[in-house]
């Protein structure tokens, strides 16, 4: 049977176009689940990335004892033989801190190890880089400054292939410290802890894009940093704030199912229901006040369900000291 169903106008707007219309929206809402595991991580003690000034791999064993490198590991695709990239852009030692990945691995029986020190957006967009990229099942972001991983990385061919396999290919991204403030769309570069909520104190730029909703913010616990999140929670409510201990990480799958891993907290900042904040109205560097702000606890095995902005927590048993 043929149906004709010609062409009609709704207003103004031929229906051909305007299914057409719906079928592309449709296509927005249906958006596959990226194939790729984003595992984001608050730091090691003081530095991100196991060292950045006195402290050296002996005093931050815990950072992988605890089980997050090894995380890292097992959800790769091919386990102890996957191939591994550091990216150690962020950091102001380099050589050092590539060393001392190599090292912890080492002792997780993984040593398919690179370290891919770019320092420049040429480099970003070297063929050689690129090609090494392409090659590997896991890619990890270190601690420095998140600054410098926008602006050598973003826009380029690395960071293209990199966001291409996220979504393609069953690729493990993960970021400690300035690597994981890095990872959303919306990132916080600058900002004091103790001034965080007078306007215009934390500062906000565009991050590398793996994941959207929500803005990072590490060593989150240690050094205070809860004004900088509900700042830049008042600012945009529509997105999650997302705050990082030391030794403490997020899971990341499907884009959207978080399980707190590590051994310490994790803070989410929900300003969904924000009911008033006068951030528009006051001066520059005065307080902001903010109403109705809805602040959850993680800790490790919970879960949160980004799309649906649900968090479960998880009871382990309690097993009886006789």
């Amino acid at each position: 049977m043929v149906v004709n169903v010609g062409i009609f106008f709704v207003n103004g707007i031929k229906t051909q176009q305007f299914y057409l219309c719906l079928k592309l929206l449709g296509n927005v809402e249906k958006k596959m689940a990226p194939k790729g595991k984003l595992i984001i991580i608050g730091g090691a003690i003081d530095t991100g990335s196991f060292t950045e000034t006195q402290f050296g791999l002996p005093q931050n064993m815990n950072f992988f004892e605890r089980g997050i490198l090894k995380k890292i590991t097992t959800e790769s695709i091919n386990n102890t033989e996957s191939r591994f990239e550091i990216i150690t852009t962020a950091s102001l030692i380099p050589e050092k801190v590539g060393e001392e990945y190599i090292k912890a691995f080492a002792q997780l029986d993984v040593h398919n190890v690179g370290v891919l020190n770019i320092s420049n957006r040429e480099q970003a967009n070297a063929v050689e880089n690129c090609e090494r990229l392409k090659a590997a099942d896991v890619v990890i972001f270190t601690g420095g400054d998140q600054l410098r991983l926008t602006s050598i990385f973003g826009g380029t061919a690395f960071h293209q292939i990199l966001l291409e396999k996220y979504e393609n290919e069953e690729i493990v991204i993960a970021g400690t410290s300035a690597g994981a403030a890095a990872s959303s769309k919306n990132m916080i570069y600058q900002g004091s802890s103790k001034d965080a909520l007078l306007k215009g104190e934390v500062k906000i730029t565009g991050g590398l894009g793996f994941i959207d909703g929500v803005i990072v913010d590490t060593h989150f616990v240690q050094r205070g940093r809860i004004g900088r999140l509900l700042y830049a929670t008042a600012s945009n409510p529509g997105i999650l704030g997302i705050g990082l201990g030391e030794d403490t990480g997020l899971y990341i799958s499907k884009g959207n199912r978080m399980e707190a891993i590590g051994s310490g907290m994790v803070i989410l900042v929900d300003g969904r229901n924000m009911l008033d904040t006068n951030l528009t109205d006051v001066e520059m560097g005065q307080p902001v006040s903010i109403k109705n702000m809805v602040v959850h606890v993680m800790s490790n095995g919970d879960v949160y369900d980004l799309t649906a902005h649900q968090l479960t927590i998880h009871h382990p048993r309690v097993i009886p000291v006789d």
